[in-house]
């Protein structure tokens, strides 16, 4: 028998140990890996018409960050239907999900083993394990029989980490389980596994199921409206609506007819009763992106609402009762335009109850690249490529960037990247390499270089070798901005635009390299 019941008893002694999810996932891969000295291995979690990689073996790091829907891949979908060990054959022409995406190995897997064992429990599909080995006759010597255990326990150890996640959430929602609402449609999924959002995840967790209203702070481009959403989809309102507003894009005039709504005749061009944010939102959540853009002489009205759930249309001299939850977010340091006198400090305090900060993406180790996965996979379906990878160079450089713009950054970069590298491609598989990115402080060729108009950077500092790629980039930075600042008459707003950046998130960088 080549699996012997020494290797069947390691694998089962894991599912019991007292590891993380993510390190029980990971050992889980090794030890299959070793045992049937593969080459490649991912063990994939099922949901919603698509498989998610919780562990991968031999793969570049970026498949972490993907999700393979089913219709798009073949081999996984026959996996998915299968019920059963799946061997492919070695010149099976079904393409394979990980094309140019196992290291050195080119663009395209050719002749290869790859074995699929779907991962079931109570009848239900909930995972698969895929192996591949670069020898076409690499598992000939294994049965299906013995296939069949490793699969049978490869899915208790999934189902049983699924089952605790499940208990969890029933625990945290157990005040009001009815009323939760998990709609695959609607599900939203944040992207990241470094210590920062763990912290940040846990939090969500803890405050979802209340009512208490939620601040989230966060550098532009971080992805707080994303939070937001993950907030209301595991509140006890999920089944009700989410209702979205932008404050800084409400010109005074109209802003408090867009939140309270006004009656026919209200002012002119009223030709109807309206209804406003708050009212469609009743017994649901308000999210109030960009809160500090509020005027000042509607904060007060805000906040009567926020103390006693009844408005006024405009108009109108009745009152309405709402019972609305508010999520706020912005990227300002409200605490300081409180001091400046540009909000109120009773509504700031109304509002953060419970802050959320929602970390940069400089300060998430490790995501760059789950992220990267995330976004080159949803280009790949979009530009209908059967293939679409990172080079090793370009994850090296998105690694080192780092990222002013944050995760919105990130995508916007890699949805262009993806689009310059099929217009280059001659076929349906396509490389995404440094010279498709066109980063602040990176040329055409990926190499360190910096061009914008109002500033010519005169340097005669020589390179350390000392000091790592990070810290010379914050020094070219530093250096950078102090003379574009000084271009500019010390003027921030308009060294933020000569830099192209986000005021807020220019202060925030200078502060980080000790610029303020």
């Amino acid at each position: 028998m080549a699996l012997s019941q020494s290797d069947l008893t390691r694998i089962a002694l894991d599912i019991t140990s007292g590891l993380s999810d993510h390190d029980r996932f990971a050992r889980l891969l090794d030890t299959i890996r070793q045992t049937l000295h593969c080459d490649a291995a991912a063990l994939l979690q099922f949901s919603g018409k698509q498989f998610t990689p919780l562990a991968i073996d031999g793969l570049s790091p970026d498949v972490l960050g993907r999700r393979f829907i089913l219709s798009e891949h073949p081999r996984l979908e026959a996996i998915a239907r299968a019920g059963d060990v799946v061997r492919f054959p070695a010149d099976s022409e079904l393409p394979d999900p990980y094309d140019g995406l196992i290291p050195h190995q080119g663009d395209h897997l050719m002749v290869h083993a790859c074995i699929g064992l779907p991962l079931v429990a109570d009848g239900a599909l909930i995972g698969a394990v895929t192996i591949d080995g670069f020898d076409p006759e690499q598992f000939n010597r294994f049965s299906d029989k013995e296939l069949r255990t490793l699969s049978a326990i490869a899915s208790a150890s999934l189902s049983n980490a699924l089952l605790i996640e499940k208990l969890e959430k029933q625990a945290v929602q157990s005040q009001e389980p009815s009323s939760f609402n998990h709609s695959s449609d609607s599900e939203v999924e944040i992207i990241g596994q470094s210590p920062a959002m763990q912290a940040m995840r846990n939090e969500l967790k803890v405050v979802a199921s209340t009512d208490l209203n939620v601040l989230i702070l966060g550098d532009t481009g971080t992805g707080k409206e994303l939070v937001a959403k993950s907030i209301h989809q595991e509140s006890l309102r999920a089944n009700k609506p989410l209702v979205y507003l932008n404050c800084a894009a409400l010109p005074e005039s109209v802003a408090e007819s867009e939140l309270f709504g006004h009656v026919k005749g209200a002012f002119t061009g009223a030709i109807s009763h309206r209804s406003g944010k708050f009212e469609i939102a009743d017994n649901g959540t308000l999210f109030l992106d960009e809160i500090g853009e509020l005027p000042l002489s509607l904060q007060s009205k805000l906040l009567r609402v926020l103390q006693y759930g009844d408005l006024q249309k405009v108009g109108s001299d009745k009152s309405l009762k709402v019972d609305v939850r508010i999520i706020a977010a912005t990227n300002k340091d409200l605490k300081q335009e409180v001091l400046a006198g540009r909000f109120r400090a009773d509504l700031y305090h109304r509002l953060s109850v419970f802050p959320i900060v929602v970390p940069p993406l400089n300060e998430r180790e490790g995501d760059v690249i789950l992220l990267s996965g995330f976004f080159v996979e949803r280009s790949r379906e979009k530009l209908g490529l059967k293939s679409l990878s990172l080079s090793p160079d370009s994850i090296s450089l998105l690694n080192n960037y780092d990222w002013p713009g944050n995760v919105r950054e990130l995508e916007h970069v890699l949805r262009r990247a993806a689009v310059l590298s099929r217009a280059q491609s001659q076929s349906d598989i396509a490389v995404i390499t440094p010279q498709h990115f066109a980063l602040l402080g990176q040329d055409s060729q990926g190499q360190q270089s910096l061009h914008r108009p109002h500033v010519e950077l005169k340097t005669g500092s020589q390179i350390n070798s000392g000091h790592s790629l990070k810290q010379a980039t914050e020094s070219f930075q530093a250096q950078y901005i102090r003379q574009a600042l000084a271009a500019n008459g010390n003027n921030w707003a308009a060294t933020a635009r000569a830099l192209d950046l986000d005021s807020g998130n220019l202060h925030r960088l200078a502060k980080r390299i000790g610029l303020k």
